[in-house]
């Protein structure tokens, strides 16, 4: 009998870094996927990017509505409440050997919350990073605590999943899967990418994501506004291409905030919803740099030896390469930070996150986890002096 894998996803960063472990687990003979789908995915502000998993050939198990129209907390609570209860439905309807998750986002929480009490094992990609500018930073940690099997992107982040008590013989270093594109996805050349696009690129290009920092609030507009102080001072032979921000709260307020701005500058300024893997990593495979508070300048950025000006504390405690330029929030400090990156040199830079090979090393551990009843039997795992 073939173990059945679920696997949830949220929202389109998430999707991009899962898509070669999902490929890996379709078509694996003695694995069978099922594919939860929730959140962002299915919701048209951004971008229904649903249509983007089934045009790549996935079959959708379940999809699970959640995603309220307000993003003040007490909707995104209510989302939460929302998502804990399709997926619960969704659990007791597919019955999983497994159910893998990555990341950080509330939905993915809601949907480990859920196979706690349903009884059913989680593997969890990604634990371990610190992002001490958002909540993610608590989910993550809560995630892994909710967690059975661990994909780490990186030694420090595999400690720190040992210090939070897990058993060292669960952890596993197998780097980012989001690089595996890098391997093995043919990206577009200069002329496909403007077709793609809708747009040429300029003789200068930005790759620019900001999304909302969930620990400050009221702060998110004033940063954003900030940024956007920042890059008004750049010429006219820059284009700016934004990706637009996620559904954390206070995130619809910045995406208005982007079009507004936008609306004026529109033969410079160009705004997506969402641009798919292919698109996403060919633009910025060929931009000057990545600009923003988002982890794929730290995570994917790096691989292309593309500079990254990495905004305020979003990102603050992730493992950063020398490719990456960190900045306050204040358009003096960003603009400063723009001229550094645009003058470096980052042909020597190595990304820290892995080798391309991590979707291979998760399926395999997945073939050699323990019985389900070996695993949900968690023991704290003390690491040096538990006086200490």
């Amino acid at each position: 009998m073939r173990s059945k894998v679920a696997v949830v996803t949220g929202s389109r960063a998430e999707y991009g870094l899962l898509y070669w472990v999902l490929r890996e687990l379709r078509d694996a003979p003695d694995l069978e996927l099922q594919l939860l789908v929730t959140g962002m995915h299915l919701a048209p502000e951004f971008g229904h990017t649903v249509a983007e998993i089934e045009r790549d050939g996935f079959a959708i198990a379940q999809r699970v509505e959640c995603l309220l129209s307000s993003d003040t907390p007490g909707g995104v609570a209510k989302s939460m409440a929302l998502g804990l209860i399709g997926m619960s439905d969704a659990l007791e309807r597919l019955r999983p050997d497994v159910v893998l998750v990555l990341g950080d986002r509330f939905e993915i929480m809601v949907a480990v919350q859920a196979c706690l009490v349903h009884g059913i094992p989680v593997a969890h990609i990604a634990g371990g990073d610190t992002t001490e500018g958002a909540f993610d930073e608590a989910i993550r940690h809560a995630i892994t605590k909710m967690s059975h099997l661990h994909f780490v992107t990186n030694e420090q982040s595999a400690c720190r999943v040992r210090q939070l008590g897990e058993d060292p013989r669960r952890v596993h270093v197998v780097g980012n899967p989001g690089l595996d594109h890098l391997r093995r996805l043919p990206l577009l050349d200069h002329e496909a990418l403007g077709t793609a696009l809708g747009a040429p690129l300029a003789p200068r290009n930005l790759l620019i994501t900001f999304h909302p920092v969930t620990l400050e609030p009221g702060e998110s507009e004033r940063q954003f506004g900030e940024l956007l102080a920042a890059l008004d001072g750049l010429g006219a032979d820059t284009a700016l291409w934004f990706t637009r921000p996620n559904a954390d709260t206070g995130g619809r307020g910045l995406s208005a905030a982007l079009d507004a701005w936008a609306a004026p500058r529109a033969g410079q300024v160009h705004v997506h919803a969402s641009l798919g893997q292919l698109r996403y990593l060919s633009l910025m495979a060929q931009v000057d740099a990545v600009v923003g508070n988002s982890s794929s300048g730290l995570y994917e950025a790096p691989s292309f030896r593309i500079p990254t000006v990495n905004i305020g504390d979003r990102q603050r405690g992730r493992l950063a390469p020398a490719s990456v330029v960190h900045c306050a929030p204040e358009r003096d400090a960003i603009s400063a930070a723009l001229t550094r990156a645009l003058a470096m040199d980052c042909s020597a830079v190595v990304n820290p996150f892995g080798d391309g090979h991590a979707a291979t090393r998760i399926v395999a551990a997945l073939r050699q986890m323990p019985p389900r009843a070996e695993l949900l039997k968690k023991h704290f795992h003390m690491t040096g002096d538990a006086n200490g």
